[in-house]
């Protein structure tokens, strides 16, 4: 339960502004977790999380404004290098690299955090991506064609 709690702790802390372990813990509780202050004081403190100086929410460390800019260049250039075509199935992308070149691409996806992106699973020259709805996977679809093509 603790890595599932922590993963939910990442995740809302990546998606949203969370100020105070008051506030975490109430959205923690809407997602399934009834958590104690000292429990997540603890998983704060396993996972490194420090307070951003602009607004004072949480973040993973080396999480700054700056680090984005460079992951979704990073994603766009392991776009523009690896991928050779997508295919889409309703929420479900096929995207087809050469020979050992897919966990680069989806270690770079997964990296940038697409809003759109649920998550990857990579093999040798494919990767599944698997967005929330049909619509997110026509942007993600639209999105890496359009850099593919630069």
């Amino acid at each position: 339960m603790k890595h599932y709690r922590q993963a939910a702790i990442l995740d809302l802390v990546t998606g949203e502004s969370i100020g105070s372990q008051d506030e975490l813990r109430r959205r923690l509780r809407v997602k399934g977790f009834n958590a104690t202050q000292a429990t997540i004081s603890r998983d704060i403190k396993d996972l490194r999380l420090v307070k951003r100086a602009a607004d004072g929410s949480y973040q993973k460390p080396g999480d700054e404004l700056g680090n984005r800019a460079h992951t979704d260049a990073a994603v766009r250039r392991a776009v523009v290098d690896y991928l050779r075509s997508v295919d889409q199935v309703q929420q479900l992308l096929v995207l087809r690299t050469d020979a050992g070149l897919a966990q680069p691409l989806a270690l770079a996806i997964d990296r940038a955090q697409l809003r759109e992106v649920i998550g990857t699973v990579a093999g040798d020259d494919t990767i599944l991506v698997i967005t929330c709805h049909a619509r997110a996977g026509r942007e993600v679809t639209r999105l890496f064609e359009g850099w593919a093509r630069g």
